[in-house]
């Protein structure tokens, strides 16, 4: 067992984050249980800054350091967010203090969020476990999905999704589509790759870009994000005042954006 002793990090909220659809609390404690990289990760909270990690210090530092991003300083990204002395922000970094972007495998993060447009949540993590259920912990390749056609994606609950979800893996078999050629290209030039398949518009592109390559200056806009930079800020946010941190930006927005709607919402 590993413990972190960590102030930004909270696995809590960043299960809550929308952000990955494979992290599920188990029963009532405060325990979470986390399928990435063929790993199976439980995570315990046992203090407001301390978290217990199940596995051994060997995977801790060989998978688990870089997922959860943890060599990087989230205080310092919160400093500067926060010499902006804008009210909203300050009140959503400190609401989603535990947050953090997430390493994700890319193949993954790029089916997960075809996936998930037009989705709720709970629909998508439902659809992802009932495509990871034969695999055990492993999410299926590529050349798995392969053998698919777009009547088994429907019959998972795709619906009209099972078509790009089919595109995207054809074009990664046929290598018209190649993730390690995407690794190597800048955010804007990833992101303008990945719109030229079909089923990725701006907004899954970003999130593609911020939480499959890790580009922290990446800034989906959904709903939520839309949401509040109309009602917040008159329809105009310059992300540049927070490059290269704007995903992480986006991260505390959606996720205290959210809260406040629950509130309203009495949830």
């Amino acid at each position: 067992m590993i413990e972190v002793r960590n102030a930004d990090f909270c696995i809590e909220q960043i299960a809550n984050s929308g952000q990955c659809f494979r992290i599920n609390k188990l029963g009532t404690a405060d325990i979470w249980q986390i399928v990435a990289f063929g790993r199976v990760l439980a995570v315990h909270r046992v203090g407001r800054n301390i978290s217990v990690l199940h596995c051994s210090p060997e995977e801790f530092q060989s998978i688990w350091v870089d997922y959860f991003d943890l060599r990087r300083d989230y205080g310092m990204i919160k400093n500067l967010i926060l010499m902006a002395d804008d009210p909203f922000l300050r009140n959503a970094v400190s609401y989603g203090a535990g947050l953090r972007i997430l390493h994700q495998d890319l193949w993954e993060v790029i089916v997960s969020f075809i996936i998930s447009q037009r989705n709720n949540i709970s629909r998508i993590k439902s659809t992802i476990e009932k495509l990871c259920a034969p695999y055990a912990y492993a999410f299926p390749s590529p050349r798995i999905l392969a053998q698919y056609d777009e009547k088994d994606f429907c019959n998972l609950g795709l619906g009209y999704r099972a078509r790009y979800l089919m595109d995207i893996v054809e074009n990664t078999e046929a290598g018209t589509f190649d993730m390690e050629y995407l690794k190597t290209l800048s955010s804007r030039e990833a992101i303008a790759y990945l719109k030229n398949f079909n089923g990725i518009g701006e907004k899954v592109a970003n999130c593609i870009a911020l939480y499959g390559l890790h580009r922290l200056e990446a800034f989906p806009i959904d709903t939520w994000i839309s949401r509040t930079i109309r009602s917040r800020y008159g329809g105009n946010f310059d992300i540049e005042n927070f490059s290269p941190y704007a995903g992480v930006v986006q991260q505390y927005m959606f996720f205290y954006q959210r809260s406040l709607q629950r509130k309203r919402n009495g949830s």
